[in-house]
């Protein structure tokens, strides 16, 4: 197929380009307001005289594991177990793309989906309800997407690095403005105003799809698996590549229990414990939730360019994972400092904040891309795939473990919670240094 393009690129790259920055805009809008929607609205009105179809099962459910719940501990199970499922359903995304319907019905599934999850939060009734069609539109979507940018190029492409880059920034600059956008409609003028302009995101972004098929790859659906080769079995280095994979990826959840917080406990600290005043002037408190990507459009190129200028003197790929949890460890020790002798009753400046989150976005590039990176490079070829899933369910089991850790988060003084914070993602950083000899033979001389 000829294909036209644009900067050098393939139109389609930026049909996908514009269809994904629309679903993060939606989905990181919809996440700056859930935590706070829940503890200032949804559960005390479940609890009380609205009606939130099943949600009195969900809390005597969760109350039989951890015990009584209160409002914020209860609001913390919810969302990690929301933004855990949202990483698990891919892998299901996946197998349907394959096997039936062929990565791009998928793509528009998942739209539909996620756009209806997004509306039906208008009413309080189908809260959860909402929050199952953006799990499963979410999983349709997110792991089909991708997948379609590097259909574009032929085998070879030196293009193909540089256009996932690209992509990437789409992803960042959604979860950019959806915040500014979203979060200040729903703080300022009504919750269900700031979930309706994140479903409109969502229609823009299935509007974007629709309109630039001409510009995408084939869609293949692989429906017949009979006449596959039966593969060979794998070495004895590459079960070592799968067991060292397979060991990061279990240090990776608790990297993403702590991460994940941003969008939980540190959105009720920059609520509840933060002044957003500047220059006579309050900032909504979702704002923070935009502090993330704007650092990584400014941290990127500096990392990209100090790399470049030290290539020949890089750390390997495991020291980078062990450095970005110090990083992340390391941000919450700003927070410590910042309430140190600090009454209950009075705010930090948000410069405190934004220097944390500076702090753990740095750990997050060191961490996140690297490992994405080293799982392409070090899986045995027909298992790509798999372990690529593997590595994106740690990220399911770290979400929730990041709503079960902010359930804690009233029972303790803010101090004992961030060191609590700090520690954890120091000792991951901790033990992957101290197995980096072990890991490294596992995964190669990365």
């Amino acid at each position: 197929m000829n294909q036209k393009n644009l900067f050098g690129h393939p139109i389609g790259l930026f049909v996908l380009f514009f269809t994904e920055m629309w679903e993060r805009f939606s989905y990181y809008g919809m996440r700056a307001l859930l935590v706070l929607y829940m503890t200032q609205h949804l559960i005390q009105a479940a609890q009380t005289d609205t009606l939130v179809f099943g949600f009195a099962t969900l809390q005597t459910g969760l109350e039989s594991l951890f015990g009584p719940l209160s409002t914020q501990a209860l609001a913390s199970q919810i969302y990690g177990l929301y933004t855990g499922l949202v990483y698990f359903t891919p892998l299901f995304g996946g197998i349907l793309a394959d096997r039936v319907l062929g990565p791009r019905k998928s793509v528009i599934l998942g739209s539909v989906l996620m756009a209806i999850g997004h509306f039906l939060m208008a009413a309080e009734a189908f809260f959860l309800l909402a929050l199952l069609f953006l799990i499963l539109g979410n999983g349709c979507f997110k792991a089909n997407i991708s997948t379609q940018v590097g259909s574009l190029y032929p085998p070879g492409d030196p293009r193909r690095d540089n256009a996932f880059t690209i992509f990437y920034m789409g992803i960042n600059l959604g979860a950019f403005f959806s915040p500014l956008v979203c979060g200040t409609l729903g703080q300022r003028y009504g919750w269900h105003y700031g979930f309706g302009a994140a479903g409109i995101g969502m229609l823009l972004g299935v509007l974007v799809y629709l309109l630039g098929q001409k510009h995408l790859g084939a869609d293949h659906a692989v429906k017949c698996v009979a006449d596959v080769i039966k593969p060979a079995p794998l070495s004895l280095k590459e079960w070592q590549a799968i067991g060292g994979l397979i060991a990061l990826g279990v240090l990776n959840i608790l990297f993403w229990a702590v991460y994940e917080q941003q969008g939980n406990t540190l959105q009720l600290f920059a609520e509840h414990n933060t002044d957003w005043h500047i220059l006579g002037w309050e900032m909504p408190s979702t704002w923070f939730q935009s502090l993330n990507p704007a650092f990584i459009f400014l941290l990127v190129p500096l990392i990209n360019a100090v790399s470049a200028r030290h290539s020949g003197k890089q750390n390997s790929s495991i020291g980078k994972m062990a450095i970005g949890s110090a990083l992340l460890g390391a941000s919450f020790l700003v927070l410590i400092f910042a309430v140190n002798g600090v009454a209950a009753s009075e705010k930090i400046s948000f410069l405190w904040l934004a220097l944390c989150t500076l702090i753990y976005t740095l750990g997050e590039l060191y961490l996140s891309p690297v490992g994405l990176s080293l799982v392409s490079k070090v899986s045995p070829p027909r298992l790509v795939g798999m372990l690529m899933g593997m590595w994106f369910l740690s990220t399911f089991f770290g979400n929730y473990l990041s709503g079960y850790i902010g359930s804690f988060y009233e029972q303790m003084p803010k101090q004992d919670f961030f060191l609590l914070l700090a520690v954890m993602a120091a000792g991951t950083g901790l033990a992957i240094f101290m197995f980096k000899p072990l890991l490294k033979k596992a995964v190669g001389a990365d």
